[in-house]
């Protein structure tokens, strides 16, 4: 992972097109690439909330940019920039996993394959512990195997994202935000208690 944006060559040629069709000003180019590198934290968090594989991971992260690109002229500043990146991110991750859920694995498979997969792409850290790593993948695995909904509003509260910017991102209420977020956290204690 690196800190600048950085599209691949298809979604360069994308880019370049509707830069070319929609005549993207040079400002709306300047735009996007700030707010891109400024949320690419938060995008990147949240992908990890949906998918364990890093090729898929960055794979999202690109369509995710794609889209915010696509988007950028329908943001009227009714909401908050941070807002508006979460929510094209969430439905974006949500088509994600409906489009998942239809090419059902063998549950042996299932179990196993992101735990590889991280395993072997995580490279050391000299600046946390084993311990930590280890709390964190399985924090992320469980967080996998929660509803979408649970997802959505569990990976959003630790992003630090308040009830209402939650709400804002997934257009509910911020009485449902509290509701899902309960039965979220109950379900993740019970996940990482069976661990």
């Amino acid at each position: 992972m690196n800190n600048s944006v950085e599209l691949s060559d298809s979604k360069k040629t994308v880019f370049k097109t509707a830069q070319h069709q929609l005549g993207y000003s040079l400002s709306n180019q300047k735009l996007f690439i700030k707010w891109v590198s400024e949320h690419e934290k938060l995008l990147r968090h949240i992908i990890n909330g949906f998918e364990a594989k890093p090729a898929i991971q960055e794979e999202l992260f690109q369509e995710i940019a794609l889209n915010i690109w696509q988007a950028l002229p329908s943001f009227r500043a009714d909401a908050a920039v941070k807002t508006f990146i979460a929510r094209i991110a969430h439905n974006v991750l949500a088509t994600h996993v409906a489009k998942a859920v239809k090419t059902v694995k063998t549950e042996s498979e299932q179990e196993l394959s992101p735990l590889q997969d991280e395993q072997q792409c995580q490279q050391p850290n000299p600046y946390q512990s084993l311990d930590q790593q280890q709390r964190q993948q399985r924090l992320a695995q469980a967080i996998r195997r929660l509803t979408l909904e649970q997802q959505q509003v569990i990976t959003l509260a630790l992003e630090g994202m308040s009830y209402q910017e939650i709400a804002d991102v997934l257009a509910i209420t911020v009485n449902l935000v509290g509701v899902r977020l309960q039965r979220a956290k109950t379900a993740l204690m019970q996940l990482l208690e069976a661990v």
